[in-house]
């Protein structure tokens, strides 16, 4: 006779990945896609996006990195956004090291035309914020009503 034991955290954390993944599958906002993964030997660039009427805003978390560190290209409707984040200490031993280092690479299609001359990318505390003024044809437009006597 066998006695088996049920784990429900496992259940847990495995319904937690599950979801996760759908999430990430599914879920991706209307005004950009994500056309390319990190490769696996690059860093992962977190990044926050959001609108404005005005504006496009992406930003990202790169701790220690200086403005000449990080590449940002607009080309069309592809926004990409390139570095490296710098290895640990060689010369310690390590209790934790839980900080990304190495290449990353991110790359958003845009799916709002964007004034790429207007466009301004800004540096404070390790956050890169970058603004992107949206087209002229790409923001609201108010129309208002005259009324006829």
């Amino acid at each position: 006779m066998s006695m088996l034991y049920h784990d429900p955290v496992r259940d847990l954390v495995s319904l937690r990945d599950a979801m996760n993944r759908l999430m990430e599958a599914s879920v991706v906002p209307s005004w950009f896609t994500q056309p390319e993964r990190e490769t696996e030997s690059g860093v992962r660039l977190p990044l926050d996006a959001y609108t404005t009427d005005e504006d496009l805003v992406i930003v990202a978390s790169v701790p220690g990195l200086k403005a000449e560190d990080v590449e940002i290209t607009l080309e069309g409707d592809q926004l990409t956004i390139k570095g490296e984040l710098q290895p640990p200490l060689e010369n310690v031993k390590y209790l934790l090291n839980e900080r990304p280092y190495g290449r990353f690479h991110r790359a958003l299609t845009l799916n709002i035309p964007v004034d790429e001359e207007k466009a301004r990318a800004e540096f404070k505390n390790g956050v890169l914020t970058l603004t992107l003024p949206k087209a002229a044809e790409a923001r609201p437009h108010v129309i208002k009503i005259q009324a006829k006597s």
